[in-house]
């Protein structure tokens, strides 16, 4: 098992959304039948959104009718459970064992057959990991218990230690601020990519001349992160995508939406959750991210590169979007 850790609380306060900072650093609980994972039904691995470790399958999962996922047992060792005596009455809470995350709660109301037992988890408290993506995100030996083989270290090549990904979404400070501190990326990097003038300057992207869009480029741990919940989890919830060429004040197709992927498989994953996300009625209005093919990248001015680190308080229109 990989060395999960719980990051740093100034990382968490950044990573996380203000409910799920709520619920696994503060025992909050989310509304029931209001949640993102309640009625969720593809099969998967649920991990913790904090520290990524895996905590429930959805082979375990049963409708309780309590408007929470419910789980019939954990998936490995990582869930460990507290007595819980707050709120006048006496109950067990389950938290993560490396990432110390309040998960929820265990009842002995779960269905007999399966031993009796009912996790009643918050959804804020998790990641959800599909199938397809197990053996690349690091979960390769929970494939098995989905009814497929586990690649063997000599029938395929281990995942990579680091990824790539290229996205665009507004202006490259408030980007590259909320994305440097997800657990799981280990470099953001500010420039410019996507048109047709060779070498350009901020000053030469700023009235949209160049052609290109002001992007971050992200260097991350696929075993930790993957590609999709990068995209799907932060990428499309940090941006409004739905506004062709502007982030909030900003206006100019240097500003527009764009994924820029790496691989075959980075566009087959960035065009499925764009559709996903599309679909969800998340957004009043249709997606316009531009999904095309890794670009020349031209790095960014020094002063842009970490510029909300430098100056605090500096202006962004990027928010984490519940």
């Amino acid at each position: 098992m990989p060395d999960f850790k719980k990051p740093t609380p100034a990382e968490l306060a950044k990573a996380l959304t203000p409910e799920q900072f709520a619920v696994t650093q503060q025992c909050g609980t989310e509304p029931p039948f209001r949640n993102e994972f309640w009625d969720h039904h593809e099969p998967g691995l649920y991990v913790d959104v904090v520290s990524g470790e895996p905590l429930f399958a959805s082979v375990d999962k049963f409708d309780s009718g309590s408007g929470w996922p419910s789980f019939t047992r954990p998936v490995a060792p990582n869930v460990a459970e507290v007595v819980d005596n707050s709120h006048g009455m006496r109950r067990v809470e389950v938290r993560s064992r490396f990432g110390d995350s309040h998960l929820g709660h265990v009842f002995p109301d779960g269905p007999r057959e399966e031993g009796g037992l009912r996790y009643c988890i918050n959804s804020a408290s998790l990641r959800f990991v599909p199938v397809g993506q197990l053996a690349n995100a690091g979960y390769a030996e929970f494939l098995p218990m989905f009814g497929v083989t586990a690649p063997s270290d000599a029938a395929t090549e281990a995942p990579a230690a680091t990824e790539v990904a290229v996205l665009a979404g507004g202006c490259f400070w408030g980007v590259e601020e909320i994305l440097r501190a997800v657990p799981g990326v280990l470099e953001t990097e500010v420039g410019y990519t996507g048109g047709w003038l060779e070498n350009p300057t901020y000053h030469d992207t700023h009235d949209s001349k160049s052609g290109h869009a002001e992007a971050v480029r992200i260097v991350f741990d696929p075993r930790v992160l993957s590609y999709e919940s990068l995209l799907e989890d932060w990428f499309f919830k940090l941006h409004d995508p739905t506004t062709l060429n502007r982030q909030g004040n900003d206006v100019g197709t240097q500003y527009r939406s764009a994924i820029f992927f790496t691989s075959p498989q980075q566009r087959e994953t960035a065009e499925r959750v764009k559709a996903r996300v599309d679909a969800s009625g998340k957004w009043k209005k249709p997606i316009t991210t531009e999904i095309g093919p890794e670009a020349t990248w031209y790095r960014g001015e020094e002063y842009h590169q970490d510029y909300l680190q430098k100056n605090p308080g500096g202006y962004t229109c990027h928010w984490m979007r519940d």
